[in-house]
């Protein structure tokens, strides 16, 4: 939350559309909806992917409304067992400022542990 801008953020798991913890939101942002809606956006992408022969990873997916930016951040695996966790970032556009922001989660991304 400590990024400018930021509305809220969780770590949510798209196998399951749970979130594995979140803070940030409120009544005019439900974190928990949030997390199991933005589940189907990555399950789809990696599903196009799939149908394309891609053999890429996602690093982020970005959707811009007029008032947000709404970030997700899929988390890298390890050789033996790929993630399924993302991280999903809310920013006020007004105060946000994009390129950093990506710069953050990445940041946070390679000091996570899970």
């Amino acid at each position: 939350m400590s990024i400018a801008g930021a509305l809220g953020v969780a770590l949510v798991d798209y196998d399951s559309g749970m979130s594995l913890g979140r803070i940030g939101g409120g009544d005019w942002l439900d974190l928990e909806v949030a997390a199991a809606g933005n589940t189907e956006v990555v399950r789809s992408k990696l599903r196009v992917m799939s149908a394309l022969g891609l053999d890429d990873d996602i690093e982020d997916i970005l959707i811009t409304l007029h008032q947000q930016y709404h970030l997700i951040r899929l988390l890298s695996g390890t050789k033996q067992k790929k993630s399924t966790l993302f991280l999903y970032l809310v920013l006020d556009r007004e105060r946000a400022n994009l390129a950093l922001a990506r710069h953050y989660l990445k940041r946070i991304e390679a000091d996570l542990l899970v």
